[in-house]
This record gives C-alpha cells, structure tokens and sequence, in this order.
C-alpha cells in the first residue's frame, strides 16, 4: 500500500501486521504529505526484499514482532515503535504491566540495533493504565502514546537530531527493565486459589493474544475475553451459565464470564478463536449449564456482569451499546440488535437514538470466524450478510427519531455502511475506518452500501473507498469528505460526553418534528429514484456470486484471515468441523 508520492524516496513500513496502529501511524503521516510504503513482512528476506524494492530514506516498525536485521539497520535509519516505556525490554510488556498491576505505563519509539527495544530513544510518552484488557489498552492508550511519540521523532530524525538524553526526560517518567516473554506457566489460572481478581488480571494480559492456557472437559482451550460477574456463584473453574454464547465460571470468591476460546493447535490440526459456547460444542463438549438471560434494559453497572448489549435513555435520547469482540457480528448478534434496536425505535418518550457501539469497535460487519465454523461457511456467509442488511434497513427507515451513529472504536468493511445508515455520524478523533471489501477475495458486501455511500461523498469518491487498494482513512480526512459529519473527543470518555450534549440538545430542539419531516421526505424522494430493497438485491447478487460461485477467492482470503496465514489454507485447514 503506498500513499500519494510526495517526489522523495518514500518511508517504508516493516510491520507484523498491518493493524489498528499502523494504520493510524500510516494516516497522521500521509497526512503530513509523507510518502508511505507499507510491507507486511515474516521473515528476515522479506524485511530485505521490501527495502531493496523500495529504496526508503527511512524505516518506521509501528508493529513488528521480528527484529530488524543488521543489513537492515546498519545501512538504514529504522525507527521502531515499542508499547513499553524507557528502559523497558522484551516481547510482553503490556502483559507484565497488567500482571503486575502497574498504575502507569508508557510507549518508547527508539532505533533498532542489534538488540531487542534496546536502541537510541528517539521520543517516549507515558499514560495511566485503565482496569482493562490488552488489547483495550492498545487500541486506546498505546495507540495514542505512539502516534505523539512517532510524530515527535520523526521530527527529530528530520532535524538531523540523535536521541533524547536521560537528563532530558520529564521528571517522574514510568521507567521500565528487560522482561523475559510471558510465558504459560505463569500465565496459568489455578482456579482452587486464583480469586476473581487475579483470574481477571491473568486473562486481561493475555486478551487477543496468546490467551490463557486451560482445561475444559479433558480439552485445551486458549481463554479470552475476561468479565467480571458480581451474583452468580459456582465451584472454582466450573461452568456454572452461558449466555450469548459466553460462558460463567466460578472462582473462589466470585465467577467471570469468558467470552472466546480458541483449542489449543495439534500436529495434525489447526484452530482459531470462536465463542465460548460455539467452540465447546465443535470440540463436543455441551455445557451443563443454565443460559442466564439479561435484557438490553435491565439496569446493571459493567462489573455486575456481562452483556453484549445495553439500553438506556435519558433527556429524551435512547443510548444503544453495543459490545461484540473485535466488532464482529454474527448472524445471530445482527437479530439481537435488532430486537434491541426495535426496542428503543418503540419509546414514545425519546426522540433521538445513539448507536454507541463499543468502546473500541463500532462495528466490522460481517463474522468471518463463525462462518468460517460453519458446516456450509457459503450459506452462512449469506445468512449473516441478510441479518445485517435487515438491521441497516431498519435504521435507515426510521422516520420516528434522529438516529446518531457514534464511533468511539473503529469501523471496516460492512461495519462503515453499518455507521452511515444513521442521520448523523460523528467519530473520536483517533478513529480508523475501512470502507472497504475487496482485500477479502473481492468480496462486493451489501449493508446497503451502494446507496449510503454515494449519498454522502458521490459516486466517485465511492468508487475510490471501495475499489481502490487496501486504505484507512482517519476520522478527520472523513469528515473532511464528507463521510461522516463530525469529530471530536481525544478520549472516549470525552467523546461520550460531547455526544450526549449533542443528542440531547437534538431531543430538546423544537425543531425537532421538522427535522424529521424533512428526513421522511428525503426517504420518499429517494425511493422513487430507486427503492431501497433495489440496492440491496442488486449487492446481493453479486455477492452470492462470492459466496457460492466457481471463484473460490472469497473461501480462501477468509481462510487466511481466520487462520492467520499469509498464504493459501493448508487443506487441514479447510476442514470446518475442525475449526474450534
């Protein structure tokens, strides 16, 4: 992925993988008019192909798991981004400070040598930690802390300047040592003496990767996903409920809900993440245990229990939440949206509806790994692309309340048409999005798509979201197009705050009724153009061409993705009951 040239040799992006982070290192500098390469890379010769290739006058590693080789860094200025602050060393720094409940932490940008996060520190930046996973942690703090910190010394590598000297740090600075990887065994949860806090902080460190090690009815399960549970009560490490296809589990003093599971890989057999509940039953194993429903409405703080969804109005405004793991939504988390959505669309005491989404994704459309799951993946695929396009079709034909799209994470693929199905959309200010299908074998999409993209930034500027190569977009470029209509809120809190006065000063409007008028005849306009369900039998049929046509391309990219590999599926791989 390159972005515009600026007529010098680009800066080349070695990376792992190109995610939430350097997509937003990749926008703040194309931003600034800089001209960026972006290789994913795996081992040392394709670090060097990307280099000989490109000619970069500089290298920037936002995430990379390998070091950078020394024919790499003795010939070229490379600038690694490490999640840890100065001093700090190894491949698992935010799970040691999670571990080891550090209040504060940091991110370090510095220049690869031959050791491991141990170069010239070229900017460094410090935050406090939040009572969160990981990866929260990541997609929030770390991301933040690492674009000031690039940004700072890429200005300094531009100066021609060296490092920054330690007497030159701001006083009271998180410092940090060498740690060794963290490993299973310390990771390890012993449910008949862990209490309910040191499950959560174990789980916590090891949220999206690698997952806590455990047991389950004789099978290894990789554990994701931690909630506290504040009532129900069971045997230590025993399943004592599931819902929404999480499972409960007792510990010593308390329960915690766990979200994901992944089986652990064999010789003969490879696995990936799914719900706790779906990946039991693939692995044969059935709960004994009671589904414990929550409804959307029922007034519990977060750390009462877990849910995916929550409703809540106030000032004439109905707040829906909406918290799926990674912003993926199956099949059946579209109809329990819906359900949730049809709710708040029928208070007669609000005038104005938020779709919050979660605190770091909004939504990512479709979910890839349940359908890869599925004993006919095709006809799952056409499934949860029909649920999610009802839900769009709802919102789109609200004629009763405003409808607010409010992105505090980010959105890709059917999650952005998701998003622009509301009247209004505003966004962080740190927010990726991702218009776009065709990395995924050429996938067309549907969401309704072709008609609420065109109607906010026209046929061209759609044209080139959808079609062009692989390219975030950051939330201020959006609004700037005009595919969303707002940003604001470096925080989420701040965020969530902003927004609320904005959809409640919308509720208390006395032009209200006019507003929404306006809203019916547009919908009644824009149908005699072209009915609604006309865009999306036509987005459909290009897709069931993706999904059960002779062209296998969409199978294989969603095999990759799930299964995490660069190249085709290994056949092991494409056996679904196999894919717990």
């Amino acid at each position: 992925m390159r972005a515009m040239t600026s007529g010098r040799q680009p800066i080349l992006f070695l990376v792992s993988a190109h995610n939430g982070l350097s997509q937003r290192a990749w926008i703040a500098l194309t931003e600034l008019g800089h001209d960026v390469v972006v290789a994913v890379v795996d081992s040392d010769s394709a670090m060097q192909a990307a280099v000989a290739e490109n000619r970069p006058r500089l290298i920037v590693s936002p995430f990379l798991r390998r070091m950078i080789p020394e024919s790499i860094w003795s010939r070229h200025r490379c600038v690694v981004v490490h999640p840890g602050p100065v001093g700090d060393r190894g491949p698992s720094s935010l799970d040691w400070a999670i571990s080891l409940g550090a209040p504060d932490w940091g991110v370090t940008v510095l220049e690869a040598n031959g050791e491991f996060d141990a170069g010239e520190v070229l900017a460094s930046r410090d935050f406090p930690m939040r009572d969160v996973g990981k990866t929260s942690l990541y997609r929030h703090e770390v991301r933040r802390a690492a674009i000031e910190a690039l940004l700072e010394a890429l200005e300094r590598v531009e100066r021609g300047s060296s490092g920054v000297p330690a007497a030159g740090r701001a006083e009271g600075a998180v410092a940090g040592c060498a740690r060794p990887l963290m490993r299973q065994d310390i990771r390890a949860i012993d449910w008949e003496s862990d209490c309910t806090d040191t499950v959560l902080r174990k789980l916590r460190a090891a949220d999206g990767n690698p997952g806590v090690l455990d047991e389950l009815a004789g099978v290894e399960f990789h554990l994701f996903g931690g909630h506290r549970e504040g009532l129900l009560r069971g045997h230590p490490g025993e399943v004592i409920a599931t819902r929404d296809d999480a499972i409960c589990r007792g510990t010593i003093d308390g329960a915690v809900w766990i979200t994901h599971l992944k089986r652990r890989d064999t010789d003969s057999a490879r696995f990936f993440k799914l719900p706790a509940v779906s990946a039991l039953s693939l692995a044969g194993i059935e709960p004994a245990a009671p589904e414990v429903k929550v409804t959307p409405t029922e007034r519990l703080c977060p750390e009462h229990t877990y849910r995916e969804l929550s409703y809540s109005k106030s000032a004439g405004v109905g707040y829906l939440r909406f918290e799926f793991y990674n912003g993926a939504m199956s099949t059946e988390q579209c109809r329990r949206l819906r359900e949730a959505y049809a709710y708040a669309r029928a208070q007669a005491d609000t005038r104005v509806i938020v779709l919050m989404g979660g605190s770091d994704y909004f939504s990512n459309g479709i979910h890839l790994n349940v359908i890869e799951a599925a004993e006919d993946p095709a006809t799952e695929s056409w499934r949860n692309l029909n649920a999610i396009d009802d839900l769009v079709r709802d919102i789109v034909r609200t004629d009763s309340h405003v409808v607010i799209s409010a992105l505090g994470g980010d959105a890709g693929a059917g999650g952005v048409p998701f998003a622009l199905a509301a009247d209004i959309v505003v966004a962080r200010e740190d927010v990726v999005l991702n218009p776009y299908y065709q990395h995924m074998g050429g996938l067309y999409g549907s969401e309704y798509w072709t008609y609420l993209l065109p109607r906010r930034v026209g046929a061209a500027t759609t044209a080139r979201l959808t079609s062009a190569p692989f390219t975030p977009i950051g939330a201020a470029q959006a609004a700037r197009i005009g595919l969303i209509d707002d940003v604001f809120g470096a925080r989420l809190e701040a965020f969530r705050d902003r927004t609320r006065v904005l959809a409640e000063r919308l509720a208390g409007d006395p032009g209200l009724e006019r507003r929404l008028e306006q809203k019916r005849r547009r919908r009644a306009r824009d149908e005699r153009v072209k009915p609604l369900e006309s865009y999306r039998s036509e987005e459909l049929a290009r897709s069931h061409a993706c999904f059960f046509g002779p062209d296998t391309s969409y199978h294989e990219a969603r095999r990759r993705f799930v299964y995490k590999t660069a190249g085709p599926a290994r056949a092991r791989d494409a056996a679904p009951r196999a894919a717990a």
